[in-house]
């Protein structure tokens, strides 16, 4: 056939296919406007569209041209069952192409509204990889470390117009305060992410590794967050060594907004390393809500006892204590880091991340009674502070244990030494711990906590074990 043959052929079958292309057209345009919409919105306002065209075209022939509808159907079913299967494929297969394929749109074609903020000043959502990258997890979690300052650090007097003092003050806040900690959190979301892609058969790009340690930072600033709030709510002392950032005499409350200024850092970062990628608001959603759990355990611990009057004993209960321990600590030192690995790696069964949420909680528990334990039994000098849950009135597992076993006696020992800022009473307290063996119960429950923690894991098949284990290895038994 000649390339005119061809072209007059086409010229005859293009008007008779008009009315198709047009009902293809249309479904391609409901498929493109429901595409911004999320959940429930999208089904319901496709289903409707659709919906209305199925029952307006079945009642448009079967009310104008019965005749035309009934003349099709005997041909049809006259046809062979192969020739009627292939007629079936290429109308389900040009609805498809024609607008099922708007059902998840290429990154491509929503990247540019997704990923633009026009309401912002900081519009930045691309970063640099380095030219070499540390085969070495925590070797490549550190040298992050100082790029990721850097950013902060360069943004604040061209975005922020932040003077030359300011951006001093909050470079010399962020080296206090977030860096100098074991890293423990930030390196087990590198480790979790690692471990679930390896279960895929994927080996990580240089990009990979840089954005899960720069989420691993996120982490450990979220971190700088809390503990530098958490230090002047507990009027604390030292903190990794060194004097709590507020106990600096220039700083004092200042540091308030300091701890602000530290979550905000978080996001920061999110929105730099994360921007472009479609799992971005889910990182935004985990990191929001897991802040508002940790808040919410630190107004449970806060308010144990009252700030006035004597203390009330019977408010330490081992519920309560529970539910301290569940929000303040374990959400955000167990679970965030395993959820991010997870959410970075496509993990997108609910399932996987409640199995994940049970086992973590626990491990959180029991990191947490470990943490009452050293700032009783700990030393200063190893664990980098100095212990005042006693003198703080807090809700520890040790007062919670002591009171489950004390005898009139004993408890009366408590109320009248527990909860008060002075050396010797702080002194009977320990006694009374040490008498009780409070110190044996502890590394009897520990046991028994780790084996249990075993079992958890060992039943856990949907998830590769080593998601767990690096933060198991990492509190087992631990000094500090």
């Amino acid at each position: 056939m000649t390339t005119d043959e061809f072209l007059t052929n086409m010229q005859g079958i293009l008007p008779e296919l008009l009315a198709f292309i047009v009902a293809l057209a249309l479904t391609s345009v409901v498929m493109l406007l429901s595409a911004p919409f999320a959940g429930n919105f999208k089904i319901v306002f496709q289903t409707v569209v659709f919906g209305a065209a199925l029952a307006g075209s079945i009642s448009y022939l079967v009310l104008t041209n019965p005749n035309e509808l009934s003349a099709f159907w005997s041909n049809f079913i006259k046809l062979n069952m192969e020739t009627r299967f292939c007629l079936a494929i290429i109308a389900i297969s040009c609805t498809y192409f024609g607008g099922a394929m708007y059902l998840a749109p290429p990154e491509a074609f929503i990247s540019s509204s997704d990923a633009s903020t026009p309401a912002s000043c900081d519009t930045s959502i691309e970063f640099d990889v380095p030219t070499t990258v540390p085969e070495d997890d925590k070797e490549l979690f550190e040298l992050m470390f100082e790029r990721l300052r850097k950013m902060i650090i360069d943004d604040l007097p061209t975005v922020y117009e932040m003077p030359e003092e300011a951006v001093h003050w909050i470079d010399r806040m962020i080296d206090y305060t977030v860096a100098g900690g074991k890293m423990n959190r930030g390196l087990a979301m590198m480790s979790a992410y690692s471990t679930l892609m390896s279960e895929k058969g994927r080996k990580l790009t240089p990009k990979d590794r840089c954005q899960s340690a720069a989420l691993g930072w996120c982490i450990e600033f979220l971190q700088a967050f809390f503990l530098v709030a958490d230090d002047v709510m507990d009027n604390s002392i030292t903190r990794r060594g060194q004097p709590c950032w507020y106990r600096n005499a220039d700083v004092k409350l200042i540091s308030i907004n300091d701890s602000f200024i530290l979550e905000s850092c978080v996001f920061k970062i999110l929105k730099r390393y994360f921007g472009a990628e479609k799992y971005y608001t889910q990182l935004v959603d985990l990191f929001i809500e897991v802040t508002r759990q940790t808040e919410l355990g630190q107004l449970l611990d806060l308010t144990s006892q009252p700030h006035e009057g004597p203390i009330d004993l019977n408010r330490f209960t081992l519920d309560r204590y529970i539910s301290i321990v569940k929000y303040k600590t374990a959400f955000y030192s167990f679970y965030l880091p395993v959820a991010l690995g997870m959410i970075m790696s496509g993990v997108t069964n609910p399932l996987h991340y409640q199995l994940a949420r049970k086992i973590l909680v626990s491990m959180g528990e029991y990191f947490q009674i470990q943490d009452d334990y050293l700032d009783c039994y700990g030393a200063p000098e190893v664990i980098g502070k100095i212990g005042t849950d006693i003198q703080d009135k807090k809700c520890s597992w040790l007062v919670v244990q002591a009171l489950r076993k004390a005898n009139p006696q004993q408890r009366r020992i408590l109320e009248e030494n527990y909860g008060v800022d002075n050396a010797s009473k702080v002194a009977a307290v320990k006694r009374l711990y040490a008498e009780m063996h409070l110190e044996e119960l502890f590394k009897q429950y520990e046991e028994d906590s780790y084996a249990q923690l075993q079992q958890l894991m060992s039943e856990a098949k949907d998830m590769p074990r080593g998601v767990f284990e690096f933060l198991l290895k990492k509190i087992y038994k631990r000094s500090k």
